[in-house]
């Protein structure tokens, strides 16, 4: 992450970088790895699930804390945002995917380029598999890592438990195991972690953020802001190329 001493510097209008000295080169990196969430697309999906059952207001404010880092327990309070979605529906599921969910501005042309220097993609996220596993596949992204909501058999095709499943890994994909995935997937890969870049928004996108070579806050949360060398304060995420040549 950075140095103790290095002061952030505008680099452009709404790009802020410390502890760097650009241009670095994109063929130096082997993987990025990068939040969901308010990262690579436009909304917390938990959120707008809440919105369709008629508790967003309490969903939302439970989330806010927790990206600040007001809230520490991050596994703790995701368990308490999904407890309050039971009942909802997959079809709760599939309208906030078809009608609220955008892949964010640059998202596509930064994994374009990503992909054509070699990196591999990672997808880590505190959200859940129903929304990871279709924006992989939209921005061909190779790995996820994500949480998966418990369903039910129902008269309308498949009701939230209000529970997560555990999964091989573990049961909730929280900021220590954003961390874990990074430097997993790039052990794996016969990386080191100054290979990798971390890309995020939230408080529990940090430990990976200071795990990874490069960090970076797209659109971020304060605190995340200042900790990053790469801060995307305005434009889309492929304002990093303009960092990385």
């Amino acid at each position: 992450m950075t140095h103790p001493h290095a002061s952030p510097t505008e680099f452009a209008p709404g790009l802020v970088l410390q502890g760097i000295t650009p241009p670095l080169a994109l063929k130096n990196y082997k993987l990025i790895a990068f939040d969901m969430d308010s990262t690579l697309i436009n909304i917390e999906c938990v959120d707008e699930i809440a919105d369709m059952v008629g508790c967003k207001a309490e969903v939302a404010a439970i989330t806010e804390a927790a990206m600040q880092g007001v809230i520490t327990d991050f596994k703790d309070s995701l368990r308490r945002r999904v407890a309050l979605l039971k009942g909802s529906t997959i079809a709760d599921l599939e309208r906030v995917y078809g009608e609220r969910l955008r892949i964010n501005p640059g998202a596509r042309e930064l994994v374009a380029a990503c992909k054509a220097a070699g990196l591999k993609t990672l997808l880590v996220s505190g959200g859940f598999t129903f929304f990871a596993h279709r924006v992989r596949d939209e921005l061909g992204i190779d790995f996820v890592r994500a949480n998966m909501l418990e369903v039910r058999a129902s008269t309308n095709c498949g009701e939230l438990t209000g529970r997560l499943v555990d999964q091989a890994w573990g049961d909730i994909c929280d900021g220590a195991e954003k961390r874990r995935t990074l430097l997993e997937v790039a052990s794996l890969l016969g990386l080191e972690s100054e290979q990798c870049i971390a890309m995020g928004d939230g408080a529990n996108d940090l430990p990976m953020m200071h795990a990874a070579g490069l960090s970076v806050a797209y659109h971020a949360k304060p605190a995340v802001r200042a900790q990053a060398q790469v801060a995307i304060n305005q434009g889309g995420l492929d304002r990093l190329l303009e960092v990385l040549r």
